[in-house]
């Protein structure tokens, strides 16, 4: 295959949808030689903050001198930004390479009268070919769904978990209590192994704590009592953690605080764990993190910016962040969700504050809420809506009615926003397929 074949094989399979479970992937990873035994990981799971804290410490770890591999999910700009080295995406040649390669072993499954592996699987498979292949010191490997049924979850050479918040999301599939998810994020956790937690509410971090107890495993937890000097902005933000004085970083929101403690945690499990990152490398890493996406700065005159808080959980972090950063100013908001999602929550918590919302659905996902079912469920909450029929329209109607002192928010699916954000800034090319 090349790639162009390889892409329409991976999206054909992802029409299938995904299964929780672990057998079809650890039957693909046998006949694809077991690749993953070979690396070394830094698997983390949780409900919010998982890719910030992925962020921070693979820049942290690339910036000290290890060959860093990344593995994410969701993508928002290009297929290939899910597999990256060293902050560099997988070249088009070795994708269609590993994807035929794979592709085989499917069909030699399928012969065999097995089940095929879902496209997550077949990803997760290619991501540790390519890791693999690119000699890594070591991944960073954020969970799909959940932890423990979690294709990642084949892995049996971590150094370390990290758990980050746990909120309710994916109640169809992983429970519905904090507890029972809080089980599955919490199945990650190898016996023996450093376990590095968020500050979590009291059911998830009881899970995580009797889990670590269990498993005899060493368990740091962020103690936000700890934080202190916070100073707060949407271009730079610093504070003090711990024995670590004047952190600076450049992600924004208020929760980045949180998640860059948790990183600062995890350094900490790191250096436990005999990697050798001196505080310079730390504090370099942790200012030159870049996690677009995520109350991520894209224009001023008017300030644009877009945020993927799709969740209960992100969405009371979204309006505290509007609420710290940007009070008595005027809010104009472009929102996408599936359908799958609480919505009803996050329009409740966010809704109250924006001066007019435009709706919009996410194109070419079976999961988004359409446009117009989203424009009724928050005419609810505020009368001051209207559904677009494009996230083009929805873009240039907001940059036409804020004012040069106004707010725009676009927020909800992650999936819609690298189209919102060429369109906000002026129609980006983007060759990606």
């Amino acid at each position: 295959m090349n790639y162009t074949e390889a892409r329409v094989y991976l999206d054909e399979i992802s029409k299938y949808g995904s299964v929780l479970g672990l057998e079809s992937m650890k039957e693909l990873l046998d006949r694809l030689g077991n690749p993953q035994d070979d690396l070394k990981f830094i698997h983390i799971s949780g409900t919010n903050g998982k890719g910030s804290v992925l962020a921070y410490l693979s820049t942290v770890l690339s910036g000290a001198g290890y060959r860093t591999g990344r593995y994410i999910s969701p993508t928002l700009f290009s297929y290939r930004e899910r597999i990256q080295v060293d902050q560099e995406y997988i070249e088009k040649d070795a994708l269609a390479r590993h994807v035929t390669k794979i592709a085989a072993a499917v069909e030699d499954m399928k012969n065999a009268g097995l089940a095929g592996p879902t496209a997550f699987e077949i990803e997760t498979a290619l991501a540790f070919l390519y890791f693999k292949e690119k000699h890594c010191d070591i991944v960073t490997l954020e969970t799909g769904l959940g932890g423990l049924l979690d294709a990642t979850n084949v892995i049996r050479t971590p150094v370390i978990e990290v758990i980050a918040s746990i909120s309710m999301d994916h109640m169809d599939c992983l429970g519905d209590t904090l507890e029972k998810i809080a089980q599955q994020k919490a199945g990650i956790i190898k016996p023996n192994t450093l376990v590095v937690s968020a500050a979590q509410q009291p059911e998830a971090g009881k899970v995580i704590a009797d889990t670590c107890k269990e498993k005899s495993c060493s368990l740091r937890t962020v103690d936000p009592t700890q934080l202190r000097d916070i100073r707060y902005g949407y271009d730079l933000q610093s504070f003090s953690y711990k024995a670590w004085v004047n952190v600076q970083i450049r992600l924004a929101g208020s929760y980045q605080i949180q998640n860059a403690a948790l990183a600062l945690e995890a350094v900490e499990a790191l250096r436990e764990a005999g990697y050798q990152l001196s505080d310079e490398q730390v504090r370099a890493g942790m200012l030159n993190t870049v996690w677009r996406g995520r109350f991520t700065l894209l224009r001023r005159d008017p300030v644009v910016i877009i945020d993927g808080a799709h969740n209960p959980g992100a969405a009371q972090e979204l309006k505290q962040s509007l609420e710290l950063y940007f009070p008595g100013k005027k809010l104009h908001y472009i929102m996408g969700m599936f359908k799958d999602k609480d919505v009803q929550t996050v329009i409740e918590l966010t809704a109250p504050l924006a001066e007019d919302i435009i709706t919009v659905e996410t194109p070419h996902n079976p999961r988004a809420l359409p446009a117009q079912a989203l424009c009724q469920a928050v005419r609810g909450v505020n009368s001051h809506v209207q559904a677009a029929e494009s996230i083009a329209q929805a873009v240039k109607m907001s940059l036409e009615r804020a004012d040069k002192e106004d707010i725009i928010i676009i927020f909800g699916s992650l999936s819609f926003l690298g189209e919102a954000e060429k369109e906000v800034l002026n129609g980006g090319v983007n060759n990606e397929q």
